[in-house]
């Protein structure tokens, strides 16, 4: 501060009639008094950005299965869990009078052996028994027999003819499998290990002490190989289906591959499901999922590989929605509050759609009785992007941003507001990853998105999952065309309702 200037509010009279070294000391004092406030705001600005750093900090603590996208599984040990049954006082197990479930009879054409007992001579007075008893007791014991591999020998003789002398070599016989192992042993490697996720070791055991067949690690690394083979062209097949269907639901999740990022990719339909890796989670890969012309409607999350599909074609998930409004409700009071009302409305949606589902409530009834809903989850959200808390409000602005999309179920039959239909099979390929620590190579990666395609697809259609690996494994011996994969009638999945808007729907186009 200038010593020959004073401030405005101090020059008196008095003041050009004090000392000049009391006028320095004043001038210093205020000058400590100004650095003073000078560092005091800048410590209140860092005390705020700490105070930031700490609730962010603090709900990354918090975060768990109910208020972020992080599984069940990563729940610590004092995780509460989100509903807590009331105790029924009774006992476990089944209870008084209750009808027991015990295993039905197999009918007499499916019995391997019959063992009758039948009494020789009467107990009371000793006299031989004859006759038959039209309705015996009966009791059946299903048993495994020892399993002893069917080892066949092919042998191609070489005759010389007695006319001309020309040697003439028989031709190996079309059903021969090249290697050392058939169709139905390299079937069962693949479902071992592509089904139940079993490592190449346990599978080297249960092929000797189950099937009493020495098999190599190597060999069971060649064999997963040929099974991804043999599905190449139906898994391809799957890929087409999957991409003109006119609802589908996708999801990803991070897979390695030899030590690099990956990621597995999932699209489902109610009767077929295809897995795609990619190293990347961009929208390239969901296009290479869904196909770059897709026209129907996509259920998933809000990551943004999908924001190229317009939002009328886009179904986001209400469990993900969820867990934001839940993570709300445990930040500040604002976005508590913002919360709770946002729960409020989705527990009164989910009671009419459950309402829907069991068929107590028309769809057009459904339509009016959503209205009201949807216009204040809405404001809702409007007024969530005004909050003084950034997360709130930036999740706000970003579910605004495909508001569309939070509301094509209700007009459209067979959209489901969440996204079940592709996590639940995705988390068999999540315990596998979790087991195996991902693949090694491309031919591996391959083997990963042809057998999960398979079997989860064969399961939603209720079909043998070995028997097609066998067949698929022989038609790729005998080099003709495999088995399908696609379901033989989709008419028999659907109710008449939806049956219906899906022949409306594909005639639109």
């Amino acid at each position: 501060m200038d010593s020959k200037q004073a401030p405005a509010d101090i020059v008196t009279e008095e003041w050009e009639g004090t000392p000049l070294g009391v006028r320095e000391w004043v001038y210093a004092m205020l000058g400590v008094l100004e650095s003073a406030q000078e560092q005091l705001l800048q410590q209140k600005e860092v005390i705020g950005q700490l105070q930031k750093r700490v609730s962010e900090l603090e709900e990354q603590v918090r975060q768990n299965s109910s208020n972020s996208s992080k599984p069940p599984s990563s729940d610590g040990p004092g995780q509460k869990p989100a509903t807590k049954k009331t105790p029924s006082g009774r006992k476990a197990g089944g209870q008084p009078g209750h009808t027991g479930q015990g295993r039905k009879l197999r009918p007499e054409a499916e019995v391997s052996h019959f063992v009758d007992r039948r009494p020789t001579s009467c107990s009371g007075c000793g006299a031989l028994l004859l006759g038959e008893d039209p309705s015996p007791m009966r009791h059946q014991v299903t048993e495994i027999p020892r399993i002893e591999p069917v080892i066949t020998e092919y042998r191609c003789h070489s005759l010389t003819c007695l006319q001309c002398g020309q040697a003439n070599q028989a031709e190996w016989p079309t059903e021969m499998a090249s290697g050392a192992f058939g169709p139905r042993l390299s079937a069962t490697v693949g479902y071992l290990t592509g089904r139940m996720g079993m490592s190449q070791r346990d599978v080297e055991e249960i092929a000797t002490s189950l099937f009493h067949t020495e098999i190599s690690l190597g060999s069971i690394s060649t064999l997963t190989q040929e099974v991804s083979q043999a599905l190449a062209t139906p898994v391809l097949t799957v890929q087409e289906y999957v991409q003109t269907q006119p609802i589908v639901n996708a999801d990803e999740t991070g897979w390695q591959q030899a030590g690099q990022r990956h990621w597995l990719w999932l699209a489902a339909t109610p009767l077929v499901t295809l897995f795609l890796l990619t190293s990347s989670r961009s929208a390239n890969s969901a296009k290479a999922l869904l196909g770059e012309k897709f026209a129907g409607i996509v259920g998933s999350d809000r990551w943004s590989a999908y924001n190229w599909l317009s939002t009328t074609r886009r179904q986001l998930c209400w469990a993900h929605l969820k867990r934001d409004f839940q993570a709300f409700v445990e930040r500040d009071d604002e976005s508590a509050l913002l919360g709770r009302a946002l729960l409020a409305q989705e527990k009164q949606l989910f009671a009419l759609w459950h309402r829907v589902r069991d068929g107590t409530l028309s769809r057009d009834a459904f339509i009016t009785s959503v209205q009201p809903i949807q216009d204040q989850v809405g404001k809702l959200l409007r007024q969530g992007t005004s909050l003084p808390h950034s997360k709130t409000a930036g999740t706000c602005r970003d579910i605004l941003k495909r508001e569309d999309a939070l509301w094509t179920f209700v007009t459209f039959p067979g959209v489901e507001p969440t996204n079940n239909a592709a996590e639940r099979p995705l988390r068999r390929a999540v315990l596998w990853r979790r087991r195996s620590f991902g693949t090694q190579s491309d031919a591996g990666s391959r083997f990963v998105e042809r057998i999960l395609t398979s079997v989860t697809t064969l399961r939603q259609q209720d079909r043998d999952v070995l028997d097609y690996l066998t067949e698929a494994c022989a038609a790729s011996i005998r080099g003709v065309t495999p088995p399908s994969l696609l379901p033989s009638s989709l008419s028999t999945h659907l109710n008449g309702y939806e049956l219906g808007w899906l022949s409306s729907w594909v005639g639109a186009k």
